[in-house]
């Protein structure tokens, strides 16, 4: 709107005949200067130049809006953005619908949790016939733990979905509706990342998965990452994928979901990140007991990158499913459990989280 044409906006002829004369055209033009040098330039009187900017700012300039209408708008934006549903109730109703697309969607928790559980049946979900509730599209899943299990992945559907998978051929073509890529090293990565963004709509994907995030860039193989020197080429090097992972989501309009390990949290660091507020005065009673607190390995430009912080946890022989993160809905904890079709949430209504537990990680503890 800055550049529109001070001769298209419907200003007195005479005045608008000024505006030309003294090479001012546009919008741009005529409000980056002040009514004082507006009145020499144009050798008018003041009351002809402030009407005139009064006229044209009013033009140009957006519209005021309401919160209520924002929050309308924000509505209608996320319901034509789209969601790809986890049939888990409470926390499709948590975040609007389910996994939403566009963008970058995190799982973290320690080993063993059902991160790549919960990978494989929301992969089943993208590949389902639209039919059966599915997106009816295709998956590039990225394994680089190889943790993905063709097995497992057709136990869920069986167990979930038995109408279709127990057809004819079923089973195998929806196997084959998901391509699974192994890089062995973050410059494979990042090879398979520009790939897939020229082949994504040529090859109607639906859903892209990398499990998990912090293999890749730390280089370990292990679940569980001890601090490591995040130096300025490491960040670098995480900042630029976490824009190209961005572009993917945005420009391709599907869900991306990343697993990301979790590492120890340091007896001089009780806050490892700004949103962990815990006090650094705070006395801890029990070495042992806070050792057992993990946070979210990758630095707090990732935790910035992820719009939906979905935090696996087990306290006391219960596992937990926390929307740690979402624009939409405050911090909730599910219980849950890992059964033959996947997990399955033990209670749809979550239990709202405070302080420094949102973010906070436990292990398995003694029932």
């Amino acid at each position: 709107m800055a550049n529109k044409l001070i001769s298209e906006m419907g200003l007195p002829t005479s005045i608008t005949n000024i505006f030309a004369a003294r090479n001012v055209t546009t919008a741009k033009e005529a409000l980056s200067l002040t009514e004082f040098e507006l009145m020499e330039l144009l050798d008018v009187g003041m009351a002809r130049v402030t009407s005139a900017v009064a006229h044209i700012s009013e033009i140009v300039s957006p519209p005021a809006q309401t919160a209520l209408s924002l929050m309308e708008q924000r509505i209608q934006n996320e319901y034509m953005a789209g969601h790809l549903p986890t049939r888990l109730k409470g926390l499709d109703e948590a975040l609007g619908g389910g996994i939403p697309f566009g963008v970058l969607t995190e799982l973290v928790g320690p080993p063993g949790i059902g991160k790549t559980q919960f990978c494989l049946k929301l992969s089943l979900l993208a590949s389902l016939p639209a039919c059966y509730g599915g997106l009816d599209g295709h998956v590039v899943y990225i394994d680089a733990e190889s943790k993905f299990s063709s097995r497992r992945m057709i136990e869920i559907g069986s167990m979930s979905f038995p109408e279709i998978f127990h057809m004819e051929g079923m089973a195998k073509e929806m196997a084959g509706r998901i391509l699974v890529l192994r890089p062995t090293s973050l410059s494979e990565f990042t090879e398979s990342l520009q790939q897939i963004k020229i082949s994504l709509l040529q090859h109607h994907v639906k859903l892209l998965v990398i499990d998990s995030m912090a293999a890749l860039v730390t280089g370990f193989s292990v679940t569980i990452v001890e601090e490591y020197d995040q130096g300025p080429t490491r960040q670098h090097s995480l900042g630029w994928h976490i824009s190209f992972m961005k572009s993917i989501a945005e420009f391709s309009r599907i869900p991306i979901v990343v697993t990301n390990q979790v590492r120890s949290q340091s007896h001089d660091k009780t806050s490892q990140y700004f949103f962990q507020v815990q006090s650094r005065d705070e006395t801890v009673d029990d070495p042992t007991r806070f050792d057992s607190h993990l946070v979210a390995a990758l630095g707090i430009h990732w935790a910035h990158a992820v719009t939906i912080r979905l935090v696996l946890e087990a306290k006391a022989g219960q596992r937990f499913l926390n929307v740690a993160k979402s624009p939409i809905s405050p911090p909730l904890a599910f219980p849950f459990d890992v059964t033959s079709s996947g997990i399955s949430l033990l209670n749809d209504e979550g239990k709202e989280m405070k302080g420094p537990q949102i973010n906070t990680i436990h292990c398995q503890g003694p029932r």
